[in-house]
């Protein structure tokens, strides 16, 4: 029997991939398989510990939304815009993001960061649309990063390196 397989193109990274890909293939599978995007990690695969998680836009005016890419099938984001961690800086310059995380020694063993780092990033793409007021920012971090799970008990390092990124951009705290 064959296997089914679907037509789909994804802009990933600001680039877009098209081809064809079995029904059944999962984001993360897709990523690092076929298309060498080894950041995005996969640890329990059911999507629990959100370690997988990389921030998708299903429109062009849509928001940024965390999807868990061990469980979601690639098929269904035909269309849309992805960006993993990849996406976000690179090692010769990285991202504002990801300095505050090695500046606040935010991570141990470091594989549920790039989950982390992607919750961070929607966070703060929201917050460049609608801010929320500074006694706010505790809260507006806990309901982006709240699910994600760190074995190695990361979770006060993590918050206190995003606190710093939207303290030090204007507009976001106001």
């Amino acid at each position: 029997m064959a296997e089914e397989v679907q037509k789909i193109a994804v802009t990933i990274n600001g680039t877009l991939h098209q081809g064809e890909v079995p029904a059944d293939l999962s984001l993360l599978d897709w990523l690092q398989e076929d298309l060498g995007l080894t950041g995005t990690k996969f640890c329990c695969g059911i999507g629990v510990c959100r370690a997988c998680t990389v921030a998708d836009q299903p429109g062009a005016e849509s928001p940024l939304v965390p999807i868990v890419a061990c469980s979601t099938p690639a098929v269904e984001l035909d269309g849309h815009r992805i960006t993993t961690v990849e996406g976000l800086g690179s090692p010769a310059q990285l991202s504002r993001l990801q300095q505050a995380f090695l500046t606040h020694f935010a991570f141990q063993c470091g594989y549920c960061t790039p989950g982390f780092l992607m919750a961070a990033h929607i966070l703060i793409e929201r917050l460049r649309k609608a801010p929320v007021a500074r006694e706010q920012i505790d809260a507006a971090i806990a309901e982006a990063c709240g699910a994600h799970i760190c074995r190695c008990t990361g979770y006060v390092r993590y918050h206190a390196a995003i606190k710093a990124v939207v303290l030090a951009e204007l507009g976001l705290a106001p």
